[in-house]
């Protein structure tokens, strides 16, 4: 399948994620349903991991690694991520997603050394301006719940770049598949102690048959189906070209909110959005 076409399904998936995950959190508690989104897509993913893959290849070497990948992909990237959508809103969390190539040409640069261009600087500076005036369209007030919501999303932002950067060489060494899934996996096995903990206060069984099928796309679609794609499409392209397929996530999640969510779309938010999709954009140039 062409690597675009491959993209553009991840990213609609993306898309539709920040919608789910923001309608869900509103009645299940975060780490809960990290907990509860983890075992299912582990579940799923070990049934044909063993199928298709039939053992771990990983070596020894690389045990490290993918425990590291593995707790930035659940423990950190998923629960910060519904952690910050149960206080902000839906498209802010697409448009934080769009600044994931900038955080991935910084990722690369401190950790692999890559070059980096003036338009690379440039469009960093300017994508993380457009990003501060989103954050803080409702003022400095550190204390907000809005606030703490879009710091919470800029963190799991940060994760998932990191996920990308320093997963290419297992990709490249392992597969794709064979990776996300372990990675997933080992990631949802983390997050056991806490999620397990966390059933004692919020009690699962209240959980509506809505909110279920929401889980179940956040699990299948997004932790299986996107993830997947997300590494295949990173080990077969350059990482921050990968990235940059972000861009759409702002549009595509805020067309869905004002239809589905009744969401306001104010004039910081298109005024942040454009100045950080553009700045991200500027990296691209060589």
């Amino acid at each position: 399948m062409n690597i675009y076409i491959i993209m553009v399904i991840q990213q609609l998936i993306a898309s539709g994620t920040h919608l789910i995950a923001k309608t869900v959190t509103r009645d299940v508690d975060p780490m809960s349903l990290t907990f509860i989104r983890g075992i299912i897509a582990a579940t799923v993913l070990s049934a044909i991991f063993a199928l298709r893959e039939k053992r771990i290849k990983i070596q020894k070497e690389d045990y490290a690694v993918v425990i590291w990948l593995s707790f930035i992909a659940i423990p950190i990237n998923q629960f910060f991520y519904l952690y910050g959508m149960k206080f902000t809103l839906a498209a802010n969390g697409a448009l934080l997603y769009a600044t994931t190539p900038a955080f991935v040409l910084v990722f690369s640069r401190v950790l692999l050394g890559e070059a980096l261009t003036k338009y690379k600087v440039i469009g960093v500076i300017i994508a993380f301006i457009g990003v501060s005036i989103v954050i803080f369209e409702r003022g400095i007030d550190f204390s907000s719940d809005y606030f703490f919501g879009n710091v919470m999303i800029l963190v799991a932002v940060m994760a998932w770049a990191l996920y990308g950067v320093q997963g290419k060489k297992l990709i490249a060494k392992y597969g794709a598949f064979h990776i996300s899934s372990l990675t997933v996996i080992c990631g949802a096995l983390l997050f056991i102690p806490p999620g397990a903990a966390s059933l004692t206060w919020f009690d699962a069984t209240t959980i509506s048959i809505n909110n279920w099928f929401g889980i179940l796309y956040l699990a299948l679609g997004t932790s299986v189906i996107s993830y997947v794609l997300w590494y295949y499409a990173i080990g077969k392209f350059d990482t921050t070209k990968v990235a940059v397929f972000a861009n759409a996530q702002p549009i595509l999640t805020t067309i869905l909110a004002v239809i589905f969510l009744h969401q306001s779309v104010t004039s910081a938010f298109i005024i942040g959005g454009v100045i950080t999709i553009s700045g991200v954009l500027i990296t691209q140039k060589r």
